[in-house]
């Protein structure tokens, strides 16, 4: 892709300026506009943008009274634009005209907000109005989907058309992307829009998401002070205490697979984005424990009643379809992810990227 270099000021998860290049090698491009900019996984976008000579960039975000403000702190971009006012000014901003792709990760990503009227309006709704603004003008538009669409996995993990009409979500959060999922399906896919299904995403500068954080992150420092880690029993006779499994991926891992459709501006469609292994969550805290040099110590509680319907045992993304679309890319073992997250970040007084 051809490169803008530029000064960038503070600012949130928004847009960013790219330039990038066609199938055929010609520049169509100059900026790129980046929704949910400061966030956990639109910041790291932005960083592996910047790291590939990517600054033309317009974030937008909701800084709110959160510290991740600070997931920007050292990233370069052009302009930032709280997400109330966004539509406002890709009416007015002279960068709105240059807008040549939309990576849009904002979203209220909780699986505990049951409020579905205002998850339909902050999840859907808004995704809808900015798709289509980008495909009016023939931008790419790159969107965040997820894991939790395929509710308790019966169905399987694939990422297929014909499947996604048939998924029933757990949660109002899995709901609200199943539905953006659905309306991208109705419309064909115009040219250039691609929904990307993220597992479970965990590493650097997800520290201000709290309980809605990894299971790495919130479990660091009473492994590190009390040396032992509680995990959920399993009420499922087929899978044993810890034994519960996730496709848990890497963020630098998602990051770089954001770029690689970025860069490619004829793909379309839904992808699945994880590593297409289930690993448990014994396996996770097992890694955790080696990140410190510690004995593992696994200690397991009853699950809350009220999350037990509505808990996920297994998820494994089927990563045929990435693999067709010619990423060849290996993804992160976990072990390997899990050790650069805890001796490089975690342990750097919770280092960003």
């Amino acid at each position: 892709p051809h490169r803008h270099h530029a000064s960038g000021g503070l600012g949130p998860e928004d847009t960013e300026i790219l330039q990038v290049a066609d199938a055929q090698g010609a520049g169509v491009g100059e900026v790129i506009l980046i929704t949910g900019a400061a966030g956990f996984i639109g910041s790291a976008v932005v960083w592996e943008l910047n790291n590939a000579g990517l600054t033309d960039l317009v974030l937008c975000d909701r800084f709110g009274s959160s510290e991740k403000w600070k997931n920007l702190r050292t990233r370069r971009f052009e302009d930032y634009v709280e997400a109330e006012d966004l539509f406002a000014r890709l009416a007015e901003a002279s960068w709105a005209s240059k807008v040549e792709a939309v990576i849009h990760i904002g979203a209220c990503s909780s699986t505990k907000q049951w409020d579905m009227t205002f998850l339909h309006g902050n999840n859907v709704a808004f995704s809808q109005r900015l798709g289509e603004w980008a495909v009016e003008r023939g931008a790419k538009f790159i969107y965040a989907s997820s894991a939790a669409t395929y509710g308790d996995g019966s169905l399987g993990f694939s990422d297929s058309d014909e499947l996604t009409p048939n998924l029933q979500p757990l949660n109002p959060y899995g709901f609200s992307k199943w539905l953006v999922d659905m309306w991208a399906i109705r419309h064909d896919f115009p040219a250039r829009a691609v929904g990307l299904r993220f597992f479970n995403v965990f590493g650097p500068n997800e520290y201000h998401k709290e309980d809605m954080a990894s299971v790495i992150f919130n479990a660091f420092e009473k492994v590190k002070r009390e040396r032992i880690i509680k995990l959920f029993k399993s009420h499922r006779s087929e899978f044993g205490d810890g034994e519960q499994s996730r496709d848990f991926v890497y963020v630098k891992d998602v990051a770089r697979v954001v770029r690689y459709f970025l860069e490619r501006p004829e793909t379309q469609g839904i992808y699945n984005v994880g590593t297409g292994k289930a690993r448990s969550f014994n396996d996770l805290a097992k890694a955790l424990f080696a990140g410190l040099d510690l004995e593992p110590n696994i200690e397991y509680f009853d699950m809350p009643e009220e999350l037990r319907d509505k808990y996920q045992y297994f998820t494994e993304a089927d990563l045929g379809k990435l693999r067709e679309a010619g990423y060849t890319e290996e993804f992160t073992p976990l072990e390997d992810a899990v050790d650069d997250y805890v001796r490089n970040y975690l342990a750097q007084d919770y280092r960003r990227l």
